[in-house]
């Protein structure tokens, strides 16, 4: 989902578009639903009984493990305030029936959003490690059984550099060809805000038709890879802007019964992964120089 960082200092100050409109339509939701404060008061009493509740644990956990009290102190100091919020828990949930079912209601359907997306994201990932092929070897072989060379460069680009981008592999298994400039690019996000022009770029040639170039970028700038090439332009890479192709692996995720998950749940993270934001947009790629090269998985 598309995330816009609002402070120079603080990396989990966001503003998210999208969330931003579920909360309007939440909050009109509710005004025609319970149509007065009054009427609202049992969920708004619960939604803020369970918030303290949920503090009070985070801050039990955040005194004892990261600020090293002794385990004694920790206890005298919060678990009286803790048995506080759940008191006021338990008696909110007398409610539960006139109103207060509904911060019930949708704290379940986010953990089932977020456990959905983690144990796909986690299935996907072991299937694709499967069939990934260690981009090492892969060069060897290329060097030793070269395809049709064509001219040109080609830039890749992938999360993890130590394997081949599914994009080459396709590349070489449909088209049987491979450039005479090839790239693989990352791109790396630092936790600072911006990172220096000088500490943009890192280039390691691999073969005489193969290199990596990893790009930085801060939590508060926007990749803008067509920049940051040229930025590698002058560190000395020669290519021709309009001989390069930037190749885009993408997945079409598709619902198995054997996937580990029930088929509800399957449904669910597919929705989900057909929302996610278009890559070429986001690193800002030349639309008339980009490649998308689909495959289809399941999960």
């Amino acid at each position: 989902m598309e995330v816009r960082h609002t402070s120079e200092s603080q990396a989990g100050q966001i503003y998210m578009p999208r969330v931003n409109w579920l909360l309007l339509v939440g909050v009109l939701l509710l005004v025609f639903m319970f149509r007065s404060s009054s009427e609202l008061a049992s969920a708004y009493v619960l939604a803020v009984a369970a918030t303290e509740w949920v503090a009070g644990i985070l801050g039990f956990i955040v005194i004892w493990k990261l600020w090293r009290w002794k385990l004694i102190w920790v206890i005298a100091v919060m678990v009286p305030l803790i048995f506080i919020d759940t008191a006021f828990v338990m008696a909110s949930m007398l409610n539960l029936f006139e109103g207060a079912w509904l911060p019930v209601l949708v704290g379940v359907m986010l953990v089932i959003v977020m456990t959905t997306w983690r144990r796909g994201t986690r299935l996907l990932a072991q299937k694709t490690r499967r069939v990934e092929v260690p981009f090492e070897p892969l060069i060897k072989n290329l060097e030793e059984k070269p395809p049709y060379i064509v001219p040109g460069t080609a830039v890749f680009l992938t999360a993890d550099p130590d394997f081949a981008p599914t994009a080459l592999l396709h590349n070489l298994k449909h088209n049987k060809v491979l450039h005479e400039h090839n790239v693989i690019l990352t791109i790396k996000n630092e936790d600072i805000p911006r990172v220096k022009t000088e500490n943009r770029v890192q280039m390691e040639t691999v073969s005489d038709k193969f290199m990596r170039v990893t790009l930085h970028f801060g939590f508060v700038e926007r990749p803008n890879v067509p920049k940051a090439l040229a930025i590698a332009r002058r560190q000395g890479w020669q290519f021709d802007i309009m001989s390069t192709s930037f190749f885009l692996s993408r997945r079409s995720v598709r619902p198995d019964v054997r996937s580990g998950m029930p088929q509800w749940q399957d449904q669910l993270y597919v929705y989900l992964a057909h929302n996610a934001d278009d890559a070429s947009s986001y690193f800002q790629l030349p639309t008339d120089r980009v490649v998308e090269i689909g495959t289809q998985v399941t999960v």
